[in-house]
């Protein structure tokens, strides 16, 4: 359990660096304004709340959608995606 928590963990860490999230979070932390607790704990709930809508949408899609296909969808999205951000960079 804890080895699938830390891959979990890991998985998601290294997705959201540089992500528009985390780019989001540190704009709003550069405003001399608003207390930076804030800007942490309003981060962290609408991720924890994001993520618990993907839980959900999961587990429900698990009823009508073998697991291993929704595996095998996702990771070809994924590579799709990086095919064509590196078609994009190679084309200048």
């Amino acid at each position: 359990m804890l080895k699938m928590f830390a891959i979990i963990f890991w998985s998601v860490f290294l997705a959201e660096i540089g992500d528009k999230t985390q780019l989001a979070t540190l704009l709003f932390s550069t405003d001399q304004k608003v207390n930076k607790w804030l800007v942490f704990a309003a981060s962290s709930t609408a991720l924890t709340c994001s993520s618990l809508i993907a839980v959900l949408l999961g587990q429900q899609l698990t009823h009508w959608v073998n697991p291993k296909t929704l595996k095998l969808i996702a990771g070809l999205g994924f590579v799709a995606i990086g095919i064509f951000l590196s078609w994009e960079s190679l084309k200048g």
